[in-house]
Protein backbone atom coordinates (compact mmCIF):
# COMPACT_ATOMS: atom_id res chain seq x y z
CA UNK A 1 0.00 0.00 0.00
CA UNK A 2 1.25 3.47 -0.85
CA UNK A 3 1.60 5.79 2.16
CA UNK A 4 0.02 8.68 0.21
CA UNK A 5 -3.33 9.00 -1.55
CA UNK A 6 -5.19 11.75 -3.35
CA UNK A 7 -8.90 12.29 -3.77
CA UNK A 8 -11.08 14.71 -5.64
CA UNK A 9 -14.55 16.03 -4.99
CA UNK A 10 -17.12 18.15 -6.79
CA UNK A 11 -20.46 19.57 -5.70
CA UNK A 12 -23.14 21.95 -6.95
CA UNK A 13 -26.05 23.65 -5.21
CA UNK A 14 -28.76 25.91 -6.58
CA UNK A 15 -28.99 29.55 -5.44
CA UNK A 16 -32.41 30.50 -4.03
CA UNK A 17 -34.05 33.24 -2.00
CA UNK A 18 -34.62 32.96 1.75
CA UNK A 19 -31.53 30.84 2.47
CA UNK A 20 -28.24 31.76 4.10
CA UNK A 21 -25.07 31.52 2.04
CA UNK A 22 -22.35 29.41 3.68
CA UNK A 23 -19.01 28.76 1.97
CA UNK A 24 -16.03 27.07 3.66
CA UNK A 25 -17.83 27.37 6.99
CA UNK A 26 -18.22 31.16 6.74
CA UNK A 27 -21.61 32.86 6.51
CA UNK A 28 -21.55 35.44 3.72
CA UNK A 29 -23.91 38.36 3.21
CA UNK A 30 -25.72 37.83 -0.07
CA UNK A 31 -29.23 38.17 -1.47
CA UNK A 32 -29.36 34.43 -2.24
CA UNK A 33 -28.32 31.28 -0.43
CA UNK A 34 -27.67 27.68 -1.43
CA UNK A 35 -30.48 25.13 -1.41
CA UNK A 36 -29.81 21.80 0.24
CA UNK A 37 -30.78 19.39 3.00
CA UNK A 38 -27.96 20.68 5.21
CA UNK A 39 -26.61 24.24 5.19
CA UNK A 40 -25.57 23.44 1.56
CA UNK A 41 -21.96 24.56 1.96
CA UNK A 42 -20.90 23.44 -1.51
CA UNK A 43 -17.18 23.91 -0.80
CA UNK A 44 -17.16 21.77 2.33
CA UNK A 45 -19.22 19.12 0.56
CA UNK A 46 -16.66 18.91 -2.25
CA UNK A 47 -13.87 18.77 0.35
CA UNK A 48 -15.59 15.94 2.24
CA UNK A 49 -15.87 13.97 -1.01
CA UNK A 50 -12.18 14.56 -1.77
CA UNK A 51 -11.12 13.30 1.67
CA UNK A 52 -13.49 10.34 1.60
CA UNK A 53 -12.41 9.46 -1.94
CA UNK A 54 -8.73 9.53 -0.99
CA UNK A 55 -9.45 7.13 1.86
CA UNK A 56 -11.67 4.94 -0.37
CA UNK A 57 -14.63 5.55 1.99
CA UNK A 58 -17.36 6.27 -0.57
CA UNK A 59 -18.92 9.75 -0.63
CA UNK A 60 -20.69 12.34 1.49
CA UNK A 61 -24.16 11.16 0.44
CA UNK A 62 -23.39 7.67 1.70
CA UNK A 63 -22.33 8.88 5.15
CA UNK A 64 -24.80 11.78 5.50
CA UNK A 65 -27.83 10.96 3.31
CA UNK A 66 -30.26 13.76 2.50
CA UNK A 67 -33.07 11.37 3.46
CA UNK A 68 -31.91 11.32 7.09
CA UNK A 69 -33.66 13.97 9.21
CA UNK A 70 -30.60 14.06 11.49
CA UNK A 71 -28.81 16.09 8.81
CA UNK A 72 -31.66 18.51 8.05
CA UNK A 73 -30.09 21.98 8.31
CA UNK A 74 -26.80 20.44 9.51
CA UNK A 75 -23.72 22.61 9.83
CA UNK A 76 -21.35 21.30 7.18
CA UNK A 77 -18.40 21.98 9.49
CA UNK A 78 -19.80 19.18 11.65
CA UNK A 79 -19.89 16.87 8.64
CA UNK A 80 -16.28 17.75 7.79
CA UNK A 81 -15.20 17.07 11.38
CA UNK A 82 -16.90 13.66 11.24
CA UNK A 83 -15.15 12.86 7.94
CA UNK A 84 -11.80 13.78 9.51
CA UNK A 85 -12.54 11.51 12.47
CA UNK A 86 -13.57 8.67 10.15
CA UNK A 87 -10.43 8.76 8.01
CA UNK A 88 -8.32 9.32 11.13
CA UNK A 89 -9.62 6.05 12.59
CA UNK A 90 -8.25 4.37 9.47
CA UNK A 91 -4.82 5.85 10.24
CA UNK A 92 -4.92 8.68 7.67
CA UNK A 93 -3.74 12.23 8.24
CA UNK A 94 -4.43 15.20 5.99
CA UNK A 95 -1.43 16.51 4.08
CA UNK A 96 -3.09 19.37 2.24
CA UNK A 97 -6.34 20.36 0.56
CA UNK A 98 -7.08 22.65 -2.37
CA UNK A 99 -10.57 24.02 -3.07
CA UNK A 100 -11.87 26.01 -6.03
CA UNK A 101 -15.23 27.78 -5.79
CA UNK A 102 -16.97 28.79 -9.03
CA UNK A 103 -19.32 31.73 -8.50
CA UNK A 104 -20.07 35.06 -10.15
CA UNK A 105 -21.18 36.70 -6.92
CA UNK A 106 -20.57 37.48 -4.17
CA UNK A 107 -16.91 38.35 -4.55
CA UNK A 108 -15.01 35.90 -2.35
CA UNK A 109 -11.52 37.44 -2.27
CA UNK A 110 -12.16 39.38 0.98
CA UNK A 111 -13.21 36.14 2.74
CA UNK A 112 -10.52 33.70 1.58
CA UNK A 113 -8.26 34.06 4.64
CA UNK A 114 -11.20 33.52 7.04
CA UNK A 115 -12.30 30.49 4.99
CA UNK A 116 -8.82 28.97 5.14
CA UNK A 117 -8.58 29.49 8.90
CA UNK A 118 -12.04 28.04 9.48
CA UNK A 119 -11.31 24.89 7.49
CA UNK A 120 -7.88 24.46 9.07
CA UNK A 121 -9.44 24.69 12.54
CA UNK A 122 -12.11 22.10 11.72
CA UNK A 123 -9.58 19.69 10.19
CA UNK A 124 -7.00 20.40 12.91
CA UNK A 125 -4.26 21.14 10.36
CA UNK A 126 -2.02 24.13 9.70
CA UNK A 127 -3.64 26.92 7.69
CA UNK A 128 -0.71 26.71 5.26
CA UNK A 129 -2.05 23.28 4.24
CA UNK A 130 -5.38 24.76 3.12
CA UNK A 131 -5.84 26.48 -0.24
CA UNK A 132 -9.09 28.17 -1.20
CA UNK A 133 -9.47 29.81 -4.59
CA UNK A 134 -12.40 31.54 -6.25
CA UNK A 135 -13.14 32.03 -9.91
CA UNK A 136 -16.00 33.06 -12.12
CA UNK A 137 -17.12 31.22 -15.22
CA UNK A 138 -17.15 34.43 -17.28
CA UNK A 139 -20.96 34.48 -17.11
CA UNK A 140 -21.17 31.10 -18.85
CA UNK A 141 -23.34 28.20 -17.71
CA UNK A 142 -25.49 27.92 -14.58
CA UNK A 143 -22.83 29.53 -12.38
CA UNK A 144 -22.43 32.38 -14.85
CA UNK A 145 -26.19 32.95 -14.84
CA UNK A 146 -26.02 32.95 -11.01
CA UNK A 147 -28.37 29.98 -10.77
CA UNK A 148 -25.96 28.07 -8.54
CA UNK A 149 -22.46 27.72 -7.16
CA UNK A 150 -20.07 24.86 -7.87
CA UNK A 151 -16.95 23.77 -6.05
CA UNK A 152 -14.18 21.28 -6.64
CA UNK A 153 -11.59 20.03 -4.18
CA UNK A 154 -8.55 17.80 -4.05
CA UNK A 155 -6.95 16.35 -0.96
CA UNK A 156 -3.72 14.57 -0.16
CA UNK A 157 -3.75 12.19 2.78
CA UNK A 158 -0.97 10.05 4.21
CA UNK A 159 -0.67 7.11 6.59
CA UNK A 160 0.35 8.16 10.06
CA UNK A 161 3.51 6.38 11.17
Amino acid sequence: MFPFRIGQGYDVHRLVEDRELWLCGIKLEHTLGLLGHSDADVAIHALCDALLGAAARRDIGYHFPDTDPAYKGADSKRLLAEVCTLIGRDGWKIGNVDITIMAERPKLKPHIDDMRRCLADVMNIDVECVSVKATTTERLGFTGRQEGIASSAVALIYKAQ
